[in-house]
């Protein structure tokens, strides 16, 4: 099921948008959007990563042995 939004933006940030269409980087202006929010949930997924491999670094971590450990 999809939603639609209505968004406000710059017209120099829509004119981009528009640019990477007719380029045939995406297939519409609705996929671009999609795209940058993808790759906002990667950096954030990169961002937690990050953070549990320097907690893990500092000896803050728990190597778990199977998922009875969880509890």
């Amino acid at each position: 099921m999809r939603t639609v939004l209505n968004i406000s933006m710059p017209k120099s940030m829509a004119k981009k948008i528009e640019q990477e269409t007719k380029r045939g980087s995406f297939a519409s202006k609705s996929e671009f959007i999609r795209s940058v929010f993808r790759f906002w949930e990667e950096q954030l997924l990169l961002q937690e990563l990050d953070k549990s491999q320097k907690e893990m670094e500092e000896g803050k971590g728990i190597i778990l042995k199977s998922l009875k450990d969880l509890r």
